[in-house]
């Protein structure tokens, strides 16, 4: 939002998967819902017009905890669902477009960086205005996603920064030199670097009041536990803490201490 990079990871063991099925009437399309604008998005692109059809979703993402669930990951899934309906070719680029377009109708100006970073298999580097980089992810250590169970919001969050106006700029400085620093860590493999930089980050959005209790308890929770750094991930507010560890026995620990403590679900990815 403020010109800084941001890093994104794909989760590739969290799914959504959208099944679309023969019915009596038309679909309706809803305003402001990512899963409809999405399909109609494709039925339009395809020229089908007043088709009979109804979708079933299963999705293992939460929604509004800051993890592109409610949008990019969905209309993904329902693009994808409506071609293979229909018997019809969908090439990545057409995907791309289509799932911004249908962002754009439920989101009015996304940044785009969920849809590119759902359609990964590499963490994205994305700074406004410049655009987006891959970055090869082989560090040898764990993720562990804790979800607060607190609807996390954006809006509320960069309205919360532009209220601290010129006060906010070093907070917000500090975060875009730790960004970068961070995807330096990535690609030299350098795991306790990476975790210091974290937590560095999440102390300086706490200072910014984008975080909440529940976050902030869960990360210190994560770093008495032994992680090598953990912080609040996504718009604030709310949503999930994302923790580093070098094994996946760590991630168990720090995952089951975790939901003693509040969490309402964890996800251990491997990095």
């Amino acid at each position: 939002v403020y010109g800084h990079p941001a890093l994104a990871l794909p989760l590739k063991d969290i799914e959504v998967v959208c099944q679309i099925q023969a019915a009596e009437t038309p679909l309706t399309l809803k305003a402001q819902d990512p899963l409809t604008t999405a399909i109609f998005s494709a039925l339009n692109y395809l020229k089908i017009k007043n088709q009979p059809i109804s979708y079933a979703i299963k999705s293992s993402v939460p929604e509004k905890r800051g993890m592109g669930s409610s949008s990019a990951a969905v209309a993904i899934a329902a693009i994808r669902a409506v071609f293979d309906y229909f018997d019809q070719e969908l090439s990545q680029e057409t995907l791309e477009m289509l799932v911004h377009q249908a962002e754009t109708i439920a989101h009015s100006k996304p940044s785009g960086l969920d849809a590119k970073t759902c359609l990964s298999d590499q963490a994205i580097s994305f700074t406004r205005n410049i655009g987006f980089r891959e970055i090869e992810v082989n560090l040898g250590a764990y993720l562990v996603i804790a979800d607060t169970g607190i609807h996390g919001n954006t809006r509320e969050a960069v309205e919360k920064v532009e209220a601290i106006g010129l006060d906010a700029l070093s907070d917000l400085n500090r975060l875009g030199e730790l960004s970068q620093q961070a995807e330096g860590a990535l690609k030299a493999k350098n795991q306790k670097l990476l975790g210091q930089l974290m937590s560095q980050a999440h102390n300086h959005l706490k200072s910014l009041g984008v975080s909440c209790d529940l976050s902030d308890l869960l990360v210190a929770t994560a770093l008495e536990q032994g992680a090598l750094g953990a912080k609040m991930s996504g718009g604030g507010l709310g949503g999930c803490i994302i923790a580093l560890t070098s094994t996946k026995d760590q991630a168990r620990t720090i995952a089951k201490k975790l939901q003693e403590k509040g969490a309402v679900n964890t996800w251990i990815e491997s990095l």
